[in-house]
């Protein structure tokens, strides 16, 4: 079962997609996540895109702990009904969900600067892949100057490969998943 954990939904349970086209976070994973982003105080009052959304737990977290709106792009039809029917259940605002590739919503102009992107792809989806999603990010000026990028992956894959401009920051690993925390690059930046 996959719930919202914290927040005004907090204990609401939330639709998943039939079969294994996703690969819901885990409730232990998903709490050390956005207890890491809220000790950044970036979560309530923040704008978050939540990339290959799924079920839409990640970004649906967020915008039950606060934060003014949520993007969540996801490319599969049947799992976008999915996500809207979650957003309908969970009952928070500024949510809403944008049937696409990822990298189509990307290469379009940013309409808004992201102080969290939370990206989830299948673990199958190749490097190349991750490292343009990463690229578009910084390039496209998805995001807020003090923005964080958290990338969730396998254990047995590899660290991203960051774009100039973008530092890794974090590493955490929870059994077969890793979060991997990076931030844009700036001149007075220190870890």
């Amino acid at each position: 079962m996959t719930r919202i954990i914290s927040g005004s939904a907090g204990g609401r349970r939330l639709r998943t997609p039939s079969g294994d086209r996703t690969r819901p976070t885990s409730d232990r994973v998903r709490e050390a996540l956005f207890s890491a982003l809220e000790a950044r105080d970036l979560v309530d009052g923040g704008h978050v895109m939540d990339l290959y959304a799924g079920s839409g737990a990640l970004g649906l977290e967020a915008a039950s702990r606060g934060a003014s709106s949520v993007l969540l792009v996801e490319s599969h039809r049947g799992t976008v009904g999915v996500i809207r029917a979650n957003i309908d259940e969970v009952g928070v605002g500024g949510a809403r969900v944008q049937a696409a590739t990822v990298q189509s919503v990307l290469q379009q102009p940013a309409g808004l600067a992201y102080d969290v992107v939370l990206a989830d792809p299948p673990y199958d989806l190749p490097e190349s892949e991750m490292s343009e999603v990463l690229e578009l990010l910084l390039s496209r000026d998805w995001l807020s100057p003090e923005a964080v990028v958290v990338v969730e992956r396998s254990s047995r894959s590899p660290e991203p490969t960051w774009p100039e401009g973008m530092v890794c920051e974090d590493r955490k690993a929870y059994g077969e998943t890793v979060l991997w925390f990076a931030r844009p690059w700036a001149p007075d930046y220190q870890i």
